[in-house]
């Protein structure tokens, strides 16, 4: 990386791919990317100046990253092998990249702190980076999401050698990474497109432990099932949300709206933390990301000052919309076990509400390979509206629909509905708690939503006098 001054990015709008094109426009690199469309993500590269482009030919390239000599080329596993830019980056001759190989060099020069799991790596990552960073301690970070506190997915400090990481393990990402430290979170089995067998998808997860360098420590789940061999002088802690781990809450109560608990580490106590995200599934993502920090000498009271300050992350249980009659939630959950905790969560904010999901399938594969567990998942709410598949990085698998889930929920009122027909049916309908769920483009839909909810309907009166909530 150090001879090249240009930067070019396959996939910019990607989460994981943006945080690395501001990092190298932060250190002074001229910076540009391409991405199949618009979104907020690409909105905030362009403020920054850095250039997206939306047009995938070859003629679309700026012209000042057309030379191999001066521009390092990077690329996510979504970009298909014959997308016409990256073609013409290879037979050019130019150094290309995957993202992961790059992510991993900045975790060689920095002690990194390593997030993995199938849920909630995302959360957990995001609040232990904003435990560290407000503290002496400090940190950089590179994050799954935009954190509320910085409308950002990237931190950077002058003064500290640590970098907190979301470890991704889809294309087995996570193993081009350098761990000093390392959370992992649940290896509940995803992504069998690409490691084929719950078995191997575990077995990714042993080899991503084994990665942590000695003097370092590994922080796991309990009742986890991996068979852990870290290196030798590699300390092995666990966590939970109740009695159990060595890192735990004890007394976790929710009074009018908030959530209080106390975290217990090996050797001392911190009581009455209050969570300024008032959802019962962060309380275990907090344990776990305390524990981290902890671990990296952040004291009592900067845990207890970080955990109140810590604002959530966009589409993660974001309140969009609220009024006397509706309440309007969005949420990235796109695994059924992540619906299955969104779910109950919500249940707990609102009981005994009528709550109303739409969800939109993320990849054919992950549907196909799932559907059952979906509709199970699904089948927890009063009423499902189900969108087409986001295909994303993929083709699409004769015979694989969003049928394959719909038919298996076990709901009375549920529909197939394409996204140009979602705000008609809504607005023709009693909301009273309105959920939209999946990491596909449906985010692009919640403005449109919210609007509509804010303009009252004369004949169903779905929506009264509210507030907007932060996304």
């Amino acid at each position: 990386m150090d001879n090249f001054f240009k930067y070019y990015f396959l996939g910019i709008g990607g989460i994981g791919m943006s945080a690395l094109a501001r990092y190298f426009n932060a250190q002074g690199f001229r910076v540009a990317g391409y991405d199949r469309a618009e979104s907020l993500v690409t909105d905030g590269l362009e403020a920054e100046g850095i250039q997206v482009v939306t047009d995938e030919r070859v003629a679309a390239l700026p012209a000042a990253f057309i030379d191999p000599k001066a521009t390092l080329v990077v690329y996510t596993p979504a970009i298909p092998a014959d997308h016409p830019q990256l073609l013409f980056f290879r037979q050019r001759g130019f150094v290309v990249r995957k993202r992961a190989e790059v992510l991993g060099d900045i975790t060689r020069r920095l002690k990194a702190l390593c997030v993995a799991g199938t849920h909630g790596k995302t959360t957990t990552s995001t609040i232990a980076a904003h435990l560290l960073h407000q503290s002496q301690v400090g940190c950089n970070a590179f994050l799954g999401g935009i954190s509320a506190n910085y409308h950002s997915n990237l931190l950077l400090s002058r003064d500290s050698s640590l970098v907190v990481v979301e470890a991704d393990e889809y294309d087995r990402s996570f193993l081009q990474l350098s761990p000093f430290m390392a959370v992992i979170t649940s290896v509940d089995a995803d992504h069998l497109d690409i490691y084929g067998t719950p078995a191997a998808y575990r077995e990714g997860f042993e080899r991503f432990a084994s990665l942590i360098a000695p003097g370092g420590s590994l922080v796991v789940h309990t009742g986890i099932d991996l068979d852990l061999k870290p290196a030798k002088g590699v300390r092995l802690y666990t966590y939970s949300l109740h009695d159990g781990g060595d890192f735990h809450a004890e007394n976790v109560r929710q009074a009018e709206g908030r959530i209080y608990f106390d975290f217990v580490a090996p050797t001392e106590r911190v009581n009455d933390l209050y969570l300024n995200v008032p959802l019962m599934i962060n309380v275990e993502n907090s344990v776990a990301a305390l524990a981290l920090a902890w671990l990296n000498g952040v004291s009592k009271e900067e845990l207890r000052t970080g955990i109140s300050s810590y604002a959530g992350i966009y589409r993660r249980f974001n309140t969009v919309y609220r009024s006397d009659r509706v309440v309007y939630m969005d949420d990235y959950a796109h695994h059924p076990a992540e619906l299955a905790a969104s779910i109950r969560s919500i249940r707990g904010l609102y009981p005994g509400r009528r709550l109303t999901g739409v969800f939109q399938p993320h990849l054919y594969s992950r549907t196909r390979d799932f559907a059952p567990q979906f509709a199970e998942a699904l089948s927890a709410l009063d009423e499902l509206i189900l969108l087409p598949i986001y295909p994303a990085r993929e083709r699409p698998i004769p015979g694989v629909t969003s049928e394959l889930i719909l038919k298996d929920v076990k709901l009375p009122d549920k529909t197939l509905c394409s996204k140009e027909n979602l705000l008609p049916l809504l607005s023709q309908k009693p909301l009273d708690v309105l959920v939209t769920f999946g990491a596909g483009d449906i985010d692009r839909l919640v403005p449109r939503i919210a609007e509509m909810l804010r303009t009252p309907n004369p004949l169903k009166g779905a929506a009264g006098k509210g507030e907007a909530g932060t996304i």
